[in-house]
């Protein structure tokens, strides 16, 4: 390579370089501006992760402390002073766990009012308002019967979880209504059902039994 040749690689290189600097002095913001931007949305979501972790910690060990109390009183008392959840899931697992603190503490009336509000809760699941009326109809037996065969309806559709406690719930309204045929048959329908679980074909049997009824189609 000439003398020549190598004046000109030279000059070239130079002038790479200038532009290549007037660049990053005219543009170079925009890639720190960016590298701020990764970095800070990258600690930003490590940050509410661990909020997120540390609430959801702190929110288990209150209702690990309340349902730890003594007396179904004490604990009623704890789980109803908890802060609302933020989500319509942990909310129903806190109002099922009140409602069965306060049934056990002799206060059905308050029981019944927080079922029933879970009940109603739109952003409740599905599956938590359906248990919630489940259990509002097996503890409020000072509800009339045609009331609570009627709440029971939804349950009782096919797919349903709960259908078959459903259907023993009504079940339990026919006899207090005096339809004993009607009972016996509804009864024995459940025991026909191959989702029947054992403890369940237990009591209806013993129900059918107790009613004069036959366990032959069972």
């Amino acid at each position: 390579m000439s003398n020549q040749d190598s004046f000109i690689d030279e000059v070239t290189d130079e002038v790479r370089r200038d532009r290549l600097f007037a660049l990053m002095r005219r543009y170079g913001w925009i890639a720190i501006l960016v590298v701020i931007v990764v970095v800070g949305g990258a600690a930003f979501n490590e940050w509410r992760k661990a909020a997120a972790r540390a609430e959801a910690e702190a929110a288990g060990e209150a209702l690990l402390g309340a349902l730890s109390e003594e007396t179904a009183e004490a604990r009623a008392t704890a789980l109803a002073a908890l802060p609302v959840a933020d989500t319509g899931e942990k909310r129903a697992i806190a109002a099922l766990l009140l409602s069965a603190a306060e049934a056990e503490a002799g206060e059905d009336a308050k029981a019944l009012a927080t079922l029933e509000t879970l009940a109603g809760d739109p952003e409740t699941p599905v599956i938590y308002r359906d248990l919630a009326i489940l259990k509002r109809v097996m503890l409020g037996q000072d509800i009339p019967p045609e009331d609570r065969i009627a709440a029971l309806q939804p349950l009782m559709q096919p797919g349903n979880p709960f259908r078959l406690l459903a259907i023993e719930q009504r079940a339990l309204a026919e006899i207090e209504l005096g339809q004993t045929d009607t009972a016996i048959e509804t009864l024995t329908d459940i025991l026909a059902d191959a989702d029947r679980t054992e403890g369940l074909r237990r009591r209806v049997s013993q129900l059918i039994v107790a009613l004069g009824g036959s366990l032959e189609q069972g």
